[in-house]
């Protein structure tokens, strides 16, 4: 039983639930939406689950227990998530000893707690991103009394550190380093949803992935909403080279940085370390102008983040760039969107993922005005991923002929012949037939054709 120290009543509700159940086999199922922290921390809802007697499922039909863990990020993302919590309703009808809950950032917000509590009987509970932990007391007060809970409001972030993971990859560890955000740029609810800046000490993330390499992990992927402000008794740079000297065959990938916190520091230390630590800067730009930078209160301009990725791309040969770029947001003309799709061209990424602005109750940025029609949003949206298109498919071509190392993540059968998919080191997705290859392991692959979001290969020894 993993300890959570002091907190007594959680292991009691934990027990309680146990006895509960009655020794039978129950199930959890948990959908997730949003980022990679979200993905981690259903990891964790599971570790918590499987404590409670709970095995995972992903037949949602079979569950006993069905979590939604959602994102706040994009009102896109909590709106399909309360579309498929309606799909619940029925099998929740049927089901009379189903319990719902709704997890994550969504939970944060007092607003979408409220939705549920008036549109959505038949959800159990809300819990937010930090009362995680809290698990086993939502679940056993809806198992004994039926009554209804909402953990939110929280003026503590703190995270136990001892709450159980169970990974969903097996050859994939995913590592926090750091929770919450202090950067409030105008447009984001992180900092709302996840709280202030909190970063875990190393020694407990060193001891962490050198505990998930022992166990076979080819991949360590460390997570922070701006890992490159992780500030415990040593910086990000000093923390991702200590992993990197941790004896073993993995890569090592983090996300996500924050351009005015990409330190010359951590550049040099992916350069020594690499392909240890993957030749893969994931750097959001979210837009070209400097207009719309400040608007953004984003802290750094465009020449400062250009300059950032000269640096990048001088240390680490080879690397592969990726972004994020915000379009349509509040105010922005056709003359910034002009500087954006100029800095799409400068820069060369690999990759972009580019999303029309989603305003966030309670951002300073929702109260701008914004008259600029959707359509034209769309139409903008449309010409900078045309533009990408072409880009990503001119970078895929240089890798044709060459023999890379690929990560496969995945197996299914095509026309009756097995191929598998997975990630060169830098961060390509690469899909090629193989009649031994396994899940989770290295192997190189000869690039014989490219397409803008993928390659194709041929296995080779």
């Amino acid at each position: 039983m993993i300890d959570f120290s002091k907190d007594q009543e959680i292991i009691k509700n934990i027990e309680a639930v146990r006895l509960f159940n009655e020794g039978k086999e129950r199930f959890v199922y948990i959908l997730t939406f949003g980022c990679q922290q979200n993905f981690a921390d259903t990891e964790k809802l599971y570790g918590i689950a499987a404590m409670m007697g709970y095995t995972p499922t992903q037949d949602v039909g079979s569950a006993d227990l069905i979590l939604f863990n959602t994102c706040a990020v994009r009102e896109h993302a909590e709106d399909k998530a309360l579309s498929l919590l309606g799909s619940v309703k029925a099998q929740k009808k049927r089901n009379g000893e189903l319990l719902v809950g709704l997890v994550g950032c969504m939970c944060a917000e007092s607003t979408s707690v409220g939705r549920i509590k008036t549109d959505f009987h038949y959800v159990d509970f809300t819990i937010e991103p930090s009362l995680l932990h809290l698990l086993p007391s939502a679940v056993f007060t809806a198992l004994s009394t039926r009554k209804r809970s909402f953990y939110y409001g929280t003026e503590s972030f703190d995270f136990p550190e001892c709450v159980p993971t169970l990974r969903q990859e097996r050859h994939r560890g995913l590592v926090s380093v750091m929770y919450g955000c202090n950067n409030f740029c105008s447009y984001c609810i992180v900092p709302y949803t996840r709280g202030r800046e909190r970063s875990r000490g190393s020694a407990e993330i060193i001891n962490e992935c050198r505990a998930l390499i022992k166990d076979g992990v080819k991949e360590i992927m460390l997570l922070g909403q701006n890992v490159n402000s992780y500030r415990s008794d040593i910086g990000f740079p000093e923390l991702i080279s200590a992993i990197a000297r941790i004896e073993g065959d993995f890569i090592i990938r983090f996300m996500t940085s924050h351009p005015k916190d990409a330190s010359d520091e951590l550049i040099d230390a992916m350069a020594e370390y690499s392909p240890k630590i993957a030749p893969f800067f994931h750097l959001p730009m979210q837009s070209g102008s400097d207009r719309v930078l400040s608007a953004m209160n984003r802290r750094y301009t465009r020449e400062r983040y250009m300059s950032v990725l000269g640096k990048i791309k001088e240390k680490i040969p080879g690397v592969a760039l990726s972004t994020d770029i915000i379009v349509g947001f509040p105010g922005e003309s056709e003359e910034d969107f002009l500087d954006t799709l100029s800095a799409l061209t400068e820069a060369e990424f690999d990759q972009v993922y580019a999303f029309i602005y989603s305003p966030r109750v309670g951002t300073s940025a929702a109260k701008l005005s914004d008259p600029t029609p959707r359509e034209v949003k769309v139409e903008r949206l449309s010409r900078l991923l045309s533009i990408q298109d072409e880009i990503a498919k001119k970078k895929n071509s240089a890798l044709l002929g060459l023999t890379v190392r690929v990560l496969v993540d995945s197996e299914e059968i095509r026309q009756g012949k097995r191929v598998l998919t997975g990630k060169t080191d830098t961060a390509k997705p690469v899909h090629f037939e193989s009649e031994f290859g396994q899940v989770g392991e290295f192997i190189n692959v000869e690039i014989t054709k490219a397409c803008q979001s993928h390659l194709i290969g041929t296995e080779r020894k």
